[in-house]
């Protein structure tokens, strides 16, 4: 197995959750296998959420820890994200990054474009997405027709490059069982130590 450059960031907002659980269990499985990591929990970070400009013709400078992440994911090979779905989505904090850090110049081109499409600029690079949800997954497929994995994936990952892209959905997650949860922790702990 080859060594990999992973960065883990945990979207939970919260101090402490299963989220945070997936996100240290991912990067010390990893470590231990000879992976190099880095990791970032989003409650740990402060900013400004809000981009606060329609479209991109005015920039707003990045905060520090802004520009840190953008060094861990330049720097990284795989980039693994663990998240919650909240209402449907992302949480605020969580997207509020995504607006500030995957910018114009940095994350893809708008002046090349192929279809209508911006060319994207963080090739080279793949991603897992490890999602938290109370929703069941015939519900969470069926009626909402995997909605966030779709947007996390094609929308956000791939829009700027990274590719493969995998998601791990666990649900549901709100009343998991201590066991059940132990074995989810199982499978983060097999993918992390192939650096998948």
């Amino acid at each position: 197995m080859t060594s990999k450059r992973i960065f883990v960031l945990n979207g939970h907002p919260a101090a402490t959750s299963l989220t945070r659980t997936m996100a240290q269990t991912y990067a010390a499985a990893a470590q231990k296998a000879g992976h190099e990591v880095r990791i970032t929990h989003l409650h740990d970070i402060d900013f400004d959420m809000d981009y606060g400009f329609a479209g991109y013709a005015q920039h707003k400078p990045l905060e520090p820890c802004l520009e840190a992440v953008q060094v861990d994911i330049e720097w990284a090979e795989h980039v693994v994200l663990t998240t919650p779905m909240w209402w449907g989505g992302l949480p605020a904090k969580l997207k509020g990054l995504i607006d500030r850090v995957f910018l114009p110049g940095w994350a893809f081109d708008t002046r090349k474009q192929t279809l209508g499409m911006p060319q994207p600029m963080l090739k080279g690079r793949s991603a897992r997405a490890i999602v938290l949800s109370d929703t069941p997954g015939i519900f969470f497929s069926l009626f909402y027709r995997n909605a966030l994995l779709r947007q996390i994936k094609g929308q956000i990952f791939r829009f700027v490059g990274f590719k493969p892209v995998k998601i791990s959905h666990f649900a549901p997650a709100g009343n998991a069982s201590p066991e059940k949860a132990d074995k989810w922790i199982g499978k983060v702990e097999a993918i992390a130590r192939e650096g998948a």
